[in-house]
């Protein structure tokens, strides 16, 4: 099973989830009736647990005030009805982002559990990871699994929905999944006996994935808050690791406590990007209604139905505008388009989305054109800093890795990106730097213990982005490779139209899965054309004969 297959999301077909939103307002309120902390104060509040403990002990005060990096309050036990204690520690952990470990112990039974809950902000998109285990070392990877997020064995297409946020490891999840299996197996035997070795079976499999026996297989990660993770290392194989945002759906958003598409708290109807209403489109809306800027001032504009009929081509190097929805907080906002030439290669279309009510910013590339016979693979022999300047156009289907830094970066990963391969590599440096260490900036520097993160790993992503960093100031020289089956990425050659030395064009066929996942499998090219007669000639025959019956009708006594 490919990891694009995995990840790809049909929101007509996915169940339904109950999440509970979990915010960082209402986890304050909670903890002894302080009052709700605005978020330019968060970042205070989510320290480093090991920085924390630290603090701790060179402060020199008593145990009391020790005591107190905990929260503590009295929480009903929902087992024998007695006061119980309830701790929680604000924490920021690395591979994610702010976090509320919440225990609880009951003294009077006994009853014990811990769970945690994302006190982060709801990301701007949904997030869904996939991943594919090859050997027993790769159930180690850590995996943050919020209240929100669909959990898959896509082999088994076993699915654990929606509940209790944990942080483990996948050799965790997928043992307390066959834990909670197991744990009711005899009575399902008994009630059950067709049902229960079903179960069974599956119990099965999942101890034979546990001990490294049923590999290799596929599991994702689909989280509507974008706030669940899968840990990525420097070095993973194609095909290893995989990362897809998407637009959440109005039910998605109305369950994360966004707004449920109708209408706001001003009354304002609210739209979502991924489902369009089923009525007639707005003047405003066709792309004939687009309306061009002044290419020398390159000034946007916005639609007038009012303004004379426009031309429907879009003319290069002109800025249009057109109403869009944010898919961070749903609320009306513009998104601006610009079609460019690139020398030597083709034309593209350049996007860009601001939302003033939110903030959100996003910036992606378009490339246009029939779909060519062959997929092509550009390889790129970085050895000097001019190099660095060199343009690149990374398109959605791409693929990018440089084997001297061990990186690569799969298709749909970071979306279309029209940079210098100095700013792809910053771009990626950024990303995985925030990931990795849990740091709001990418670029900002780490300061923290990293007391989740083991040694090794540790040692692993200093190492990697030294040598990344080394590339980008251009101390290392690499190789950098764009394979793109729709042939549409493209690097910027300084002999053009010159053939040059450090720029190596092949073209190869693309793979039965490049063409599934591309969706090229399912196009007719021939024959279409008598099946649209066909249904033209159906379509007028069925006409003809409901006017008949209509007569008919009228004519009888």
């Amino acid at each position: 099973m490919s990891l694009k297959r995995v990840l790809e999301h049909d929101s007509s077909t996915e169940p339904p989830f109950h999440p509970k939103r979990s915010s960082f307002t209402t986890m304050a309120n909670a903890t002894n009736g302080h009052p709700a902390t605005t978020h330019s104060h968060a970042a205070d509040l989510f320290a480093d647990m090991g920085a924390q403990v630290a603090n701790m002990n060179s402060t020199g005060v008593d145990d009391e005030l020790d005591a107190k990096v905990t929260d503590e309050i009295e929480s009903l036990c929902m087992n024998c009805h007695e006061q119980g204690i309830t701790r929680l520690l604000l924490t920021r952990i690395p591979y994610f982002r702010e976090i509320v470990l919440m225990s609880f112990s009951c003294p009077h039974c006994n009853l014990r559990n811990n769970e945690i809950q994302s006190a982060g902000e709801i990301q701007p998109k949904a997030a869904k990871f996939a991943f594919r285990v090859d050997g027993v070392e790769d159930l180690q990877r850590q995996v943050v699994k919020t209240d929100t997020c669909i959990f898959r064995l896509e082999d088994l297409d076993l699915e654990i929905p929606p509940g209790k946020g944990r942080y483990s490891n996948l050799e965790g999840l997928i043992g307390t999944v066959r834990e909670d299996l197991a744990a009711h197996q005899a009575e399902r035997m008994t009630q059950m006996p067709e049902v229960g070795e079903k179960v069974g079976k599956v119990i099965e499999t999942l101890g034979e994935m546990l001990e490294g026996k049923r590999v290799p297989f596929m599991i994702s990660v689909d989280d509507p808050s974008g706030n669940s993770f899968i840990e990525p290392r420097p070095g993973d194989a194609r095909g290893k690791w995989a990362k897809v945002e998407y637009v959440r759906t109005p039910e998605q958003n109305e369950l994360l406590g966004l707004g449920n598409g109708e209408a706001d708290a001003e009354g304002e109807p609210q739209t979502n990007g991924a489902a369009a209403p089923e009525t007639d489109i707005r003047p405003e809306y066709h792309a004939s209604g687009l309306v061009g800027g002044d290419s020398t001032t390159q000034e946007p504009t916005t639609n007038n139905i009012d303004a004379p009929p426009p031309v429907d081509d879009i003319i290069e190097n002109n800025v249009y505008s057109f109403p869009a929805t944010c898919p961070g907080c749903t609320h009306p906002c513009a998104t601006n388009m610009k079609m460019v030439s690139i020398p030597y290669f083709k034309q593209v279309i350049l996007m860009s989305t601001v939302c003033a009510s939110c903030g959100y910013r996003s910036n992606e590339v378009k490339t246009g054109g029939e779909v060519p016979e062959k997929g092509q693979k550009l390889t790129l022999h970085v050895k000097t800093a001019e190099d660095l300047g060199r343009d690149v156009l990374k398109s959605e289907s791409a693929a990018l890795w440089c084997p001297e830094l061990q990186l690569r970066v799969e298709p749909g990963t970071m979306g279309g990106r029209f940079t210098t391969v100095e700013g792809i590599l910053t771009q990626i440096r950024r990303d995985l730097r925030a990931q990795a260490f849990g740091l709001e900036d990418g670029d900002a520097p780490d300061v923290s213990t990293h007391d989740s993160m083991t040694s090794d790993s540790k040692r692993t992503w200093d190492s990697f982005f030294a040598d990344l960093g080394d590339a980008i100031e251009g101390r290392k020289p690499f190789t950098m490779v764009l394979e793109d089956p729709l042939a549409s990425s493209y690097v910027q050659s300084f002999t053009a139209p010159e053939p040059d030395p450090q720029i190596e064009v092949l073209e190869y066929e693309r793979t039965e899965e490049e063409e599934e996942d591309l969706g090229l499998r399912d196009i007719r090219t021939e024959g279409y054309e008598s099946d649209a007669e066909r249904e033209r000639v159906e379509r007028e025959d069925a006409k003809k004969a409901s006017i008949e019956a209509d007569k008919d009708e009228i004519e009888a006594p």
